[in-house]
Order: structure tokens, then sequence, then C-alpha cells
């Protein structure tokens, strides 16, 4: 179903979503970078820019309690954190990379454990994606099949007009009920033609390619020299919407405390150091290594998808300019 919405319909109907209630997030300038956040008024919007950092925050937070512990005497009492508190949410502006991520995370949180936490969020949460009009030279969506218009992910899709508003197209229940709810401002015709679509970096590798080497090559000596400059920030990982590494500890003094459950990335030294001091993946070669066979072959394994969407985050925000892209070319091309 195509609709058509003006900027200023498109203020208005965030500000009555706010004013109803419901938790409104979208690109916000902080501290001048754009990041996923709520939004207090419909102007604090801002969709000049890809945000810095990807919208999987809204379903998987950086770190969450999942319950609290406190000693009462002899006994120890736990209270677990009730995920119906979620609020209702509108993730507005989600650029197709960060949109096409999130049912790529729904396979992995709802595969063999059902993960009530990311589930009950995403379940509450409506996905209104945008259109990519601009890009720079780390954005390689088309390399892994996706485009600056792709609606994957996407409950409502922005594509934005010559001259200001947005064509609008649902995609599911939700994006069909939230044009119905507000259909007032909404109309069913414009004569505004859409903005030309970003060009993004053309990419030449061939995925089934990638993987074929993956499959054979997990000894090679390429790693080494790939890794060598890799200092293990796990900057990558956490700009990335598609990765989902957590870690779930206790803290908390003698008596009392919470259970927490953070965000972890597997070029961390420590995520693979077992308790009899041995790890598997002691040097960083190794640890980059599997950041590329996990994007790249055993989620792919697993979920026959590619963990990656192109956002070039990684690449962007990469200490010693290792360009995720570039690599999987080379692979491509053995």
């Amino acid at each position: 179903m195509q609709n058509f919405i003006s900027e200023q319909n498109l203020n208005v109907l965030l500000e009555q979503l706010i004013k109803s209630g419901k938790r409104v997030v979208a690109p916000r300038v902080n501290s001048g970078t754009p990041l996923y956040e709520p939004l207090s008024a419909s102007g604090e919007m801002d969709l000049k820019e890809l945000p810095r950092r990807s919208a999987k925050e809204a379903f998987f937070p950086v770190c969450e309690d999942i319950l609290s512990y406190e000693k009462v005497g002899l006994n120890v009492k736990l209270s677990d954190v009730d995920p119906a508190r979620f609020p209702e949410t509108v993730l507005v502006g989600v650029r197709p990379c960060d949109a096409a991520a999130i049912p790529v995370l729904d396979a992995v949180f709802s595969w063999d454990y059902k993960d009530q936490f990311y589930l009950e969020r995403r379940r509450k949460t409506t996905i209104v994606g945008l259109a990519c009009t601009s890009s720079d030279d780390a954005c390689f969506c088309s390399g892994v099949g996706l485009s600056p218009s792709t609606t994957k992910g996407s409950d409502l899709f922005l594509t934005p007009l010559e001259g200001g508003g947005y064509v609008c197209e649902t995609y599911s229940q939700k994006g069909e009920d939230l044009v119905s709810n507000y259909k007032e401002l909404f109309v069913d015709t414009t004569s505004a033609k859409p903005l030309p679509l970003a060009e993004v970096r053309t990419e030449t590798f061939d995925l089934k390619k990638v993987k074929a080497w993956l499959d054979n090559n997990f000894e090679n000596s390429y790693w080494d020299g790939i890794a060598i400059s890799c200092v293990g920030c796990g900057a990558c990982a956490f700009v990335c919407p598609a990765c989902h590494c957590f870690d779930i500890v206790d803290e908390g003094a003698e008596k009392k405390g919470q259970r927490r459950k953070s965000w972890d990335a597997c070029g961390f030294w420590k995520f693979t150091h077992h308790a009899s001091g041995h790890n598997p993946r002691d040097l960083q070669p190794k640890r980059y290594r599997n950041r590329i066979m996990h994007k790249f072959k055993y989620y792919d394994d697993k979920f026959s998808q590619t963990l990656c969407t192109g956002c070039g985050r990684c690449i962007r925000v990469c200490p010693v300019g290792i360009d995720i892209a570039t690599i999987v070319e080379e692979i491509s091309h053995k």
C-alpha cells in the first residue's frame, strides 16, 4: 500500500505518537554525533546522516538488568525483570542497512532459546525505514545484496521526494496500522518525484565464492597478513547492526546486586579465555579470522543469511584502517 506524507505531517505524526505515550526513537544529534535515541519532540530528529551507532540498541541494549538478587537472612531473594514493562515503540528513520539487520538478529534471539528481552521489545516496535539519498566511500550495501532502497525489516518505508515529503509504503500489519491510525496525515497521490538514491561503492565480490573459500581455508596463512594490524579494540562489533555477542555477569555487593547482560565482542582476548587458562584464539589473527568466518560462513551455515549489511561503520571507526569490504573482495578473487 502506497501513500504520501509531507515533512510537516511527519512532524505532527511524531508529536502525536509522543503525546500518546509511545516511545519514539529516531536519529538525534548528540554532542555533534547522530545517534538513534528517544525523542522528546519531533524537532530533535535529524535525518541528514547515518547514525554513528546502529538501531539494534532499540532491541538489544548495551547493558541491561535481567534479574536482581538480595540476601535476606539465610535466604536469597531473586526478582526477575518483567519484559512486559517495555514500552510501545516507533523506530523512525531507520536506514536500509540497519533495518535489514533486524531480521538477522531475530533469527539469533529466537533460535534454540527464546530471548524474551529482545523478542518483547521487537514485538512492541514498529520500524519506519528510510531510503538513503547520500552515502560515503565506506558504504557497500550493494556488495551484500542490499541497496539504498531495500525495504527488508521495515514495517513502513519512506522514500524522500523532491521538494520535501515522502512516499510511504507499508510492508506489514504494523505499518498498515500506523497509517490507518493517523490516516488524516497521509494523502493518496502526489506529483513530486523521488530524490535520486545514494550511490554506494560497487564491490565485485561474490558471496558464494567467499563462502566456498572460507569453507576450505581455516588454516590459510592469509589470516596472519590481514589481521596483523588489528588491535582488538572491538569498535567494529559495537557499531555493527548485526553483531550480537554478549556476556552475562553478576554485579553488586555482598548482600545484593544485579545479573546483567552486556555487549561483548569476539575480537577481545578474554572472549574465549577458558577458566583453565587456555585460549583457543590466543592471537589476534585467529580472532579476526573468526569475525570474517562468523559473518560470511558460520551464520550462513546456520541461518542461510549473511551477517553483514554493508553499512560501513566498522570501516569508519577502525583505528588502523581495516576495510572489511576490501578483505572480502580479496577472498572472492582467490
